[in-house]
């Protein structure tokens, strides 16, 4: 008989394998994303995630009309707002992944594809996702954001439609979803150039239909009454630690989602790369590369521990749920990201931050 947490563990293969093929076939990486918007006035991958966005939205908002999944139980819909962890987190990681050159869920598809070094930078984010979790940083990181944090009354949490006053069955929320969800297809599809760019095209509803899936998923399928758990989605930051605590503690440990999702993004990604030819092994070229590398990943697994979530864990995931913080920690990252692809190529951290406020050098 298949146990929930084997359930979920099933399920988070098979979601972690869609987005391992779309990072490695499709193209969709975070970063690239960014660095496209920023240097190559090229939008279309940031086309491709308004889309990803865009189904998350509409496909997970569907399951909470139906009553099917109860988000409530997300680590997303907590009665206060996480400033603190959202912005200070936020500017961490995106500092972290322009060093690193892509973000968590892109170093294991990079893992798929052979690369060396994101196995080290794996095993750097998820010890530091565990040490701010629950070790070591983890008094830093609650002195940290805990004081910038902003309760709310009671029975309200931070979703948009709470902090108005709507409740959860009221009219509104599917007209705002349809809001939202439209302005963001528009956007993404009016000039024609996403279209013309079919594997972007492919890879960011297919994203966005992972996301979904996974909170149906852990909402529904591997829900266990006798023993409740949060419901969670896709997101790569705090699911690293885990895989590596249960591949060090196999015997006082259980399968979960997360650790699922882990291993099916290693999995798709490296069944992608072996079809086309792509499979080969890397390496750092010298010691400060590995450098670089090491800090960013540091970087990333406090941050985003701090943010409650990566590109995809805030970006996609949350986002799914109309919680703020996803807006607000994605502009953090964003942020950070640029800092961190102006140091990587200047190599100087002051001129850069001059240069980002506006400031002559």
């Amino acid at each position: 008989m298949l146990t929930p947490s084997i359930v979920a563990f099933a399920c988070g293969l098979t979601a972690g394998a869609i987005l391992g093929v779309a990072g490695r076939a499709g193209r969709f990486c975070t970063l690239a994303m960014l660095e496209d918007a920023f240097f190559g006035s090229d939008l279309r991958r940031l086309k491709s995630f308004a889309l990803a966005a865009a189904v998350a939205l509409l496909a997970t908002q569907t399951l909470v009309e139906f009553g099917i999944v109860d988000l409530s139980r997300s680590i997303y819909l907590t009665p206060s707002i996480g400033l603190g962890g959202a912005i200070i987190g936020g500017l961490m990681f995106g500092v972290g992944m322009a060093l690193v050159g892509t973000c968590g869920f892109g170093t294991l598809v990079r893992i798929g594809g052979g690369d060396l070094r994101a196995i080290v930078v794996f095993l750097v984010l998820g010890l530091a996702a565990l040490a701010a979790m629950r070790g070591l940083t983890g008094m830093l990181r609650l002195t940290l954001i805990e004081p910038l944090t902003l309760r709310l009354s009671d029975g309200t949490n931070q979703t948009l439609m709470s902090l108005f006053g709507v409740g959860p069955g009221a009219a509104a929320r599917p007209v705002l979803v349809a809001i939202i969800v439209a302005a963001l297809g528009f956007w993404a599809l009016a000039d024609g150039k996403l279209i013309r760019s079919p594997r972007l095209l492919a890879s960011g509803p297919a994203v966005g239909g992972a996301i979904a899936f996974s909170w149906f998923a852990t909402g529904w399928l591997a829900d266990d009454e006798f023993d409740p758990a949060r419901v969670s989605s896709l997101t790569f930051v705090a699911p690293l630690g885990d895989a590596i605590l249960y591949i060090a503690t196999f015997s006082g440990a259980r399968l979960n989602f997360g650790i699922g999702s882990v291993a099916g993004v290693i999995g798709g990604s490296l069944a992608a790369a072996m079809l086309a030819r792509g499979f080969r092994w890397e390496a750092c070229d010298d010691a400060r590369e590995l450098k670089r590398h090491m800090a960013g990943a540091l970087l990333m697994g406090t941050g985003g521990v701090m943010s409650m979530g990566c590109t995809i864990g805030q970006g996609l995931s949350a986002f799914s749920t109309l919680a703020v913080s996803a807006p607000l920690t994605m502009l953090a990252i964003a942020c950070g990201a640029r800092l961190g692809l102006e140091f990587t190529m200047t190599g100087e951290w002051w001129p850069t931050i001059r240069r980002f406020f506006g400031a002559r050098t």
